[in-house]
C-alpha cells in the first residue's frame, strides 16, 4: 500500500510559491506532475461572499461540488450572478448540485447553456419520452477531459441520489430520472475504466453525494485521484488519513476536499503525480472568505443584474452565530423574526433555521448583504394558528430535530415567544407567549387552548406546511399575503431604526438535558 509524507498548513501564499515553498517547486522529479487545485462547494448563490472569493481564489484549475445556485424562477437574477460568478472565477466544472434544480429545467438550461463553466453529472436526466422536454440532456454532461500544462485530467460528475426529495420544486423535475447509488456507483466505475483505457491516468469526482458516499466510492473504486465534495456541508482542513484521505482497493491515494457551505470558506488543493498518475505529495488549505475583500470591479458587473446595492442601516456589535443552526439559539435568526414581527403587526414570527444562510456583520449592511441570509425568495404571510395548532407544530418539529442524525428540520426561530426542549425527552417542554407589552404568558402545553388564535408571520414555506407540519399549512385562511420576502421586511426594519443595532437577541430558546 502506498503511504506518502502530506503536508498540512493554511497558510496564504500565491499557489506557486506556496507549492514551491513546502516541496513542490525545486526538488520535483522531472516525471512528475505539479498541479494546483482551486475549489468551491455549496455556495448557495450567496453574491457577496462570491464577491470576496473571487479576490482570493487561485488555482491552475478549479472546480466546484455543486449548489452553487439556489432558489426558484424567483431567485432568476441572483442565479445569473451565481453563473457569471462562476465564469469570473475560471471555474471549469461543477457538480450538478440539487439546488441547480430549484428552478425549471428550462431556466436552468438557459443560464447554463453559453458558459465556459461545465455541468456535470452522469445520474441525472430528462426523460427521452418528456412531450415538451428542454436542452437538459444536452448542457447537463456526465464527464469532460480539460488540459492543463499539457496532461489531460478526465473529470466525472454526480449529483444527489435523494435530489427528488432535496428540491424545493419537486415537480419541476417530474419527468427527469435519479440513478440509485448502487447505480451510481457502477457507472462512475465505468468512466474510470474508459478513462483509463484513453490513457488519462489522473481522474476527478465531482460530487454531491455527500461525505461519506465520497469515502465508500474511494474505497471501493480504483483510478479515482481526487473527489471535489459537496452536499454534506462538511469543512474538511487539512489532509487527515481516514478523513479526506482514503486509500483505494489498489493502496493508492485519494483525495476528499470539501469546504463547508454558503461560501464562507474556499479551497487550494496542492498536488503532485507521478508518471504513473499516482499522487505522491498534496497539499490542502482552506481559506476563510471574510478574509478576502470584495472585488469591486466584479460587484460593478454584478450590479447590472442584481440593481445596486443600497445601504440600510449598521451593525455595530453581532453575536457569533451557532456552529449547527439546527439544534440552537440563533441570534440573526431572532432578528429576522422580530423584523417580520414588527413590520407585519403579528404576535408571533416564525422562521425555519434552515432557511438562514449567512449571518449579520459590524458595519455597514446592504440590502444584498440581507439577501444573502435569507436567499430563498418565497412570500411572507400572516395566518390564524390556535394555541394547540401552535404547540402541536412545535411538539413535532422539536422530536424530528432531536430524533433525526441530521438534526432536520431544526426548531424554530422566533419572537413573540420563548420556549424549552429536553434532549433526552426529545419534547417540549415548555413555552411562553410575550405579548406586545413584553408580558410573559404562560402557555399550558399539555392542554393548549383550540379556540385561543395568534397572528403568526411566517414565509409561505411554513404556512404551506414545509417540512411536513401540517398544523402550519394555513395559506388558504391567510390574513394577508405579501409579494415579496422576508429580506424586504429586515430593510424596512432596519431602515426605521433610529441607532446602529445589536444583533443579540437571545434567551428564546432553551435546550436542556
Amino acid at each position: 500500500m502506498i503511504r506518502f509524507n502530506n503536508i498540512n498548513n493554511t497558510l496564504n501564499f500565491k499557489s506557486r510559491e506556496l507549492m514551491q515553498r513546502y516541496g513542490f517547486g525545486d526538488k520535483k522529479d522531472k516525471d512528475n506532475f505539479q498541479v494546483s487545485v482551486g475549489y468551491i462547494n455549496d455556495g448557495h448563490g450567496q453574491t457577496n461572499n462570491e464577491l470576496r472569493i473571487l479576490s482570493g481564489i487561485e488555482g491552475d484549475i478549479r472546480f466546484s461540488g455543486g449548489d452553487d445556485q439556489i432558489g426558484n424562477e424567483k431567485n432568476h437574477n441572483s442565479n445569473a450572478a451565481t453563473v457569471l460568478f462562476l465564469e469570473y472565477a475560471k471555474i471549469n466544472a461543477r457538480a450538478m448540485g440539487n439546488h441547480e434544480m430549484d428552478t425549471q429545467t428550462a431556466d436552468f438550461c438557459d443560464l447554463n447553456r453559453n458558459h465556459k463553466t461545465k455541468v456535470l453529472a452522469l445520474n441525472f436526466r430528462e426523460k427521452t419520452t418528456r412531450p415538451d422536454k428542454t436542452d437538459l440532456n444536452e448542457v447537463l454532461k456526465p464527464s469532460d477531459v480539460v488540459e492543463i500544462n499539457g496532461q489531460k485530467i478526465g473529470l466525472i460528475g454526480a449529483c444527489p441520489n435523494d435530489i427528488f426529495e432535496r428540491v424545493t420544486n419537486p415537480e419541476y423535475i417530474k419527468d427527469c430520472e435519479v440513478d440509485n447509488y448502487y447505480v451510481t456507483l457502477q457507472k462512475i466505475k465505468a468512466q474510470v475504466d474508459k478513462f483509463t483505457k484513453e490513457g488519462i491516468n489522473k481522474i476527478f469526482l465531482l460530487s454531491h453525494l455527500g461525505h461519506n458516499k465520497n469515502k465508500d466510492i474511494a474505497e471501493k473504486i480504483d483510478g479515482i485521484d481526487v473527489i471535489i465534495g459537496g452536499h454534506t456541508h462538511d469543512l474538511i482542513k487539512d489532509i487527515k488519513e481516514g478523513e479526506n484521505l482514503i486509500y483505494s482497493p489498489s493502496g493508492e491515494p485519494v483525495i476528499i476536499t470539501q469546504a463547508g457551505k454558503d461560501g464562507h470558506y474556499f479551497g487550494l488543493l496542492n498536488l503532485e503525480f507521478d508518471k504513473n498518475g499516482v499522487i505522491k505529495k498534496a497539499q490542502n488549505n482552506i481559506h476563510r472568505t471574510h478574509d478576502y475583500p470584495k472585488s469591486y470591479v466584479h460587484e460593478l458587473i454584478f450590479d447590472k443584474v442584481l440593481g445596486k446595492a443600497e445601504v440600510v442601516g449598521e451593525v455595530v456589535e453581532a453575536m457569533d452565530p451557532p456552529e449547527n443552526i439546527y439544534v440552537s439559539e440563533n441570534p440573526h435568526a431572532n432578528f429576522v423574526c422580530d423584523a417580520i414581527k414588527e413590520v407585519t403587526g403579528a404576535d408571533i414570527g416564525l422562521w425555519n433555521n434552515s432557511g438562514i444562510r449567512n449571518y449579520f456583520h459590524v458595519g455597514l449592511i446592504n440590502n444584498r448583504d440581507v439577501k444573502d441570509i435569507a436567499p430563498f425568495s418565497d412570500d411572507m404571510t400572516v395566518v390564524p394558528v390556535t394555541e394547540k395548532e401552535l404547540v402541536d407544530a412545535f411538539k413535532l418539529v422539536t422530536k424530528r430535530t432531536l430524533t433525526r442524525a441530521s438534526n432536520k428540520p431544526g426548531l424554530y426561530a422566533v419572537s413573540g415567544l420563548n420556549y424549552t426542549v429536553s434532549k433526552s425527552k426529545k419534547a417540549l417542554v415548555e413555552m411562553n407567549f410575550i405579548d406586545k407589552d413584553g408580558n410573559v404568558i404562560p402557555i399550558d402545553i399539555n392542554n393548549p387552548d383550540p379556540n385561543k388564535i395568534y397572528k403568526v408571520a411566517a414565509d409561505e414555506f411554513i404556512t404551506m406546511g414545509g417540512d411536513d407540519i401540517p398544523m402550519l399549512d394555513k395559506i388558504n385562511q391567510a390574513y394577508k399575503i405579501y409579494p415579496y420576502d422576508k429580506d424586504i421586511m429586515v430593510c424596512q426594519y432596519l431602515k426605521d431604526f433610529k441607532e446602529p443595532v445589536k444583533i443579540n437577541q437571545v434567551g428564546r430558546l432553551k435546550i436542556v438535558e
